[in-house]
């Protein structure tokens, strides 16, 4: 048989949208997306989405996006109930619908809500106008009701799942013809919008009457042959038929789209698409944080991408490169020396060969002293005909003084890989009044991301010329050596500019906040020269202790294949997750705890960390995954890491990556090594220390349980730390009224689970699960314990009304922790949000104590220690790890720890624990 062809769309259809039916489907639709002030878009994404895409594939130049006015409509008249079961609008839906129809006729598309009549009948309306002028129709719905418009002129599309559905689509989809679908829906009636039709008929019996009848007028003019049509309960339906006649006229009278609308003189011709007002559209994408399109805004790229005579080109560039400099001379540098040196601030940018701090070559330095005017000074552009530049000897020279002068004050967007380049070349930078990374960072770590194209469209509305612009992409990108200055330099000086105008902007934002100006001064920016002094000076591992290691690892990974083989019966690919469903969950059988987006078993971590506590299988597969991430992130990883320059390796430390203010490290992740296992204990031991040298490492005890006493207040947690108890054995003793002495090794272990899943806002049922005892058991032990320690749970509910009220929780340092979704329709998405509102500040605040501590670490070390006496060479949590030449250990572990102890003053004491060791395993 041959295939079906599909429906055909005409050239320039007029489309006509049902905005209301969209607007609830993307609503309820993944992904839900809110801004980072925690206000709902997901269904203005939505829908915007699906009009883009249409427009762009059908280039229309006529269209309206219809929207249901508010109010009853004439279908309330005839029937009260009609809709009446309808539950009210959620909240997060109704403040979409303002920013919806602003955006809608910012694209320039008409937007039509009539009074008094439903979307539905405005579309009919104007369908059958255009029919009549021989127009086609594209109605785009998700609605049925709409499928009795369908004719020679009318086609419906369906975008979410793009189809389209024409008089032969119809009767395959609904089995009767586009000129049936009003009585088929009468009969059936519609829960949703409540219509009553005849009782107990469903699709099936509507369907064998309308197929053995056609209509039903035509079962009135004979119910008799109804009764002959031998479909289930047809020998009493004229019967039912004549008993509810009344409810079925009316219900198809409800089903019926009203074709006749008094439109006030719109027509189809009137309603064609118009410019986009594109300052309207950058100020509502840059409003709702809809990135991309802001990007695609400033890229001069199409907006809706409909018929090119609708183009709208008008410059969204706020950045000009009209007053930018090319520096190729001496007298022209000294120019701009003199200009920065009298500037109040100035913004500089260096441009390099390379990502790798270590190894990245200065190929030219930009400088911008005020808005719209920035030079580039290249040194090192070696392109076939690049014109004669300064030496680098040269430029650095003249630069140095001004670059270590702490007096002239400079901004930057992350200026510790600039400083790091600048150390290549014997110049530690000083003077830093600010970092516009770190600006944003502060003001709010969870906004957008940090980097300066992100910031650049968010504060100015402004895309930069991006990199791969000037270098392209892929195997064939340039280096910025490679690139000629007719198009490096416009970048590289803009660079400056941005910078410079975002730190007006930054600056300005977070000054308004005393708190946040402090964490950005006081933590953040004197951070930044420590960690470049960390990451320039690296860590020393033994590539031949992990080479063994990793043998020893690959013996262990087949040795767990193998018990995996015999458990399953068959082999199977361990890493494969489809395979891993069939053994677990159809031949094994397991429970399903969790499906992933598409229905499927799922087999995440958390999903097999629950099912190994019972069954021998997921355990296996659990050690093997730990296990072969372990080898290929470090065992295997690290010796290829060593620089071959200092022999050592040189991780990369970021301030503005996590949430919460703590720092993570990249190239090698050195937060992640696995302490608790043997095998992440023995890649420990591969960080050693030199010839005449001891690692010592210092961490902080139970860090965020002393910062819940003090952000607590409550008096036996204070009391139990100020008396230097052991703060699980206090909890136990507490919660199973038993002393001190009498708690056992359980009932601690216990206690401790309780301690730090509170911490986490964890729930009864998640203590429950990780103690393996029933939930009533655990709600028992969270009850005595609050009981016992009031405070506590006072500090909780506390923290989550404030979280509701401002959107955002604080560290005791004043350090803003945004929670995007605590005022989430969605309750399990609230609910993490508020479980994130518990924990934030205690993470937070221990973040923020770690780099005060490091900070004055820093200080003493700078005034008492020498270079070869002792460095910091790591940041792990809530740990500090330094080299310590042998004969310093004993003296400079007391120094530290006391300085570490004395870091922050909390209303509980702050305890350092120092261990020494030939390497970092041995120190811990």
């Amino acid at each position: 048989m041959a295939a079906k062809e599909s429906p055909q769309v005409p050239e320039n259809p007029f489309i006509l949208v049902d905005g209301s039916s969209y607007l609830f489907r993307a609503f309820y639709a993944p992904p839900h997306i809110t801004t980072s002030a925690g206000e709902p878009t997901g269904a203005i994404f939505g829908v915007v989405n699906m009009l883009r895409s249409l427009i762009k594939k059908y280039h229309p130049s006529h269209m309206a996006v219809v929207f249901d006015a508010k109010g009853k409509t004439f279908r309330n008249d005839m029937y009260e109930e009609y809709k009446a079961n309808r539950p009210p609008m959620p909240d997060d839906l109704r403040s979409q619908i303002a920013p919806l129809h602003a955006i809608v006729k910012a694209l320039g598309l008409p937007l039509l809500c009539i009074d008094e009549v439903e979307a539905d009948d405005v579309i009919g309306t104007l369908a059958r106008q255009a029919g009549d002028q021989g127009r086609f129709t594209l109605i785009s719905t998700g609605d049925k009701d709409m499928a009795q418009l369908v004719n020679e002129h009318v086609m419906l599309i369906n975008t979410m799942t793009n189809t389209l559905l024409d008089d032969a689509g119809v009767k395959d989809k609904f089995g009767v013809e586009p000129g049936q679908i009003i009585d088929y829906l009468a009969l059936m009636g519609d829960s949703s919008d409540n219509i009553p039709g005849l009782r107990k008929v469903g699709e099936k019996t509507a369907l064998a009457m309308l197929q053995g009848m056609q209509s039903i007028d035509a079962m009135y003019d004979a119910p008799e042959k109804v009764a002959e049509l031998g479909f289930r309960g047809a020998k009493t339906m004229p019967e039912k038929l004549r008993e509810h006649k009344d409810i079925l006229l009316l219900s198809r009278e409800l089903a019926t789209i009203k074709l006749d609308v008094d439109l006030d003189g719109i027509t189809p011709e009137a309603l064609q698409i118009q410019p986009a007002d594109r300052d309207k559209l950058r100020e509502l994408y840059t409003e709702l944080e809809f990135k991309r399109w802001l990007d695609e805004l400033m890229q001069e790229g199409p907006v809706t991408e409909q018929s090119s005579d609708n183009q709208d080109n008008s410059s969204a560039a706020t950045v000009s490169h009209d007053d930018y400099d090319v520096v190729l001379d001496e007298e022209a540098l000294d120019g701009w020396l003199a200009k920065l040196e009298s500037a109040e601030v100035f913004a500089f940018d260096t441009e390099t060969t390379s990502l790798n701090y270590m190894e990245a070559d200065l190929v030219g330095l930009s400088f911008a002293c005020e808005p719209g005017k920035a030079a580039y000074v290249p040194v090192a552009h070696d392109y076939p005909g690049a014109p004669e530049q300064l030496s680098r000897d040269l430029v650095l020279q003249k630069l140095k003084p001004l670059l270590e002068n702490d007096k002239a004050t400079k901004v930057g967007q992350n200026l510790k890989y600039d400083s790091h380049i600048l150390r290549r070349y014997g110049i530690k930078l000083a003077g830093i009044k600010n970092d516009t990374m770190l600006a944003s960072y502060v003001f709010n770590s969870v906004a957008s991301r940090h980097d300066m194209d992100s910031l650049s469209l968010q504060h100015l509305g402004h895309r930069p010329v991006s990199f791969e612009d000037i270098a392209g992409k892929g195997a064939k990108q340039l280096t910025f050596n490679q690139i000629g200055l007719d198009e490096a330099a416009p970048y590289a000086a803009e660079d400056a500019d941005v910078t410079l105008r975002l730190h007006e902007k930054l600056w300005a934002a977070v000054s308004k906040e005393k708190s946040l100006l402090s964490v950005l001064t006081e933590i953040e920016l004197p951070l930044l020269p420590i960690l470049v002094d960390m990451e320039q000076r690296g860590v020393q591992i033994d590539a031949h202790l992990l080479a063994k290691q990793s043998n020893e690892i690959a013996l262990e990974l087949a040795q767990l294949e193998e018990q995996a083989y015999t458990i399953a019966g068959e082999e199977f690919n361990l890493g494969s997750p489809k395979q891993l469903q069939a053994i677990l969950f159809e031949k094994l059988e397991l429970p399903i705890r969790k499906k992933t987006p598409k229905g499927a078993p799922s087999t995440a971590e958390d999903v097999l960390q629950e099912l190994a506590l019972d069954y021998p299988l997921p355990d296996v597969i659990m050690k093997h995954r730990g296990l072969s991430k372990l080898k290929s992130t470090y065992t295997d990883k690290l010796p290829k890491m060593v620089n071959p320059r200092t022999s050592r390796i040189h991780t990369s430390y970021h301030q503005a990556v996590t949430a919460t203010g703590r720092l993570s490290s990249s190239d090698p992740n050195l937060q992640n090594i696995p302490i608790r296992t043997e095998a992440g204990r023995r890649v420990r031991k591969a960080f050693t220390a030199p010839a005449g040298y001891r690692i010592m490492a210092i961490d902080y005890s139970q860090i965020e349980l002393r910062i819940m006493a003090h952000l607590s207040q409550d008096k036996n947690l204070l009391e139990a730390f100020s008396k230097g108890r052991d703060i699980h054995k206090a909890t136990a003793s507490e919660v199973f009224g038993v002393g001190l002495d009498e708690v056992t090794s359980e009932q601690r272990r216990r206690a401790k689970a309780v301690n730090f899943g509170l911490i986490y806002g964890m729930s009864a049922f998640g203590l429950a699960r990780q103690l393996d005892i029933p939930r009533n058991e655990a709600q028992l032990y969270m009850d005595k314990y609050f009981e016992r320690f009031p405070g506590v749970q006072d500090y909780m509910e506390r923290t989550r009304q404030q979280a509701k009220r401002d959107g955002f929780v604080e560290t005791l340092f004043g350090r803003r922790l945004h929670l995007p979704e605590i005022r989430a329709q969605n309750g399990a998405r609230r609910k993490a949000a508020e479980r994130a509102a518990i924990n934030a500040p205690m993470q937070g605040t221990a973040a923020d104590i770690i780099k005060y501590a490091m900070i004055k670490v820093a200080e003493f070390m700078r005034k008492e220690v020498t270079e070869e006496q002792a460095w910091l060479i790591m940041q792990v949590h809530d740990e500090l790890v330094f080299e310590v030449k042998e004969e310093h250990v004993e003296s400079l572990q007391k120094q530290l720890v006391d300085i570490m102890e004395a870091a922050v003053k909390l209303d509980v004491p702050l305890i350092a624990e120092a261990g020494v060791g030939a390497n970092w395993d041995e120190a811990h």
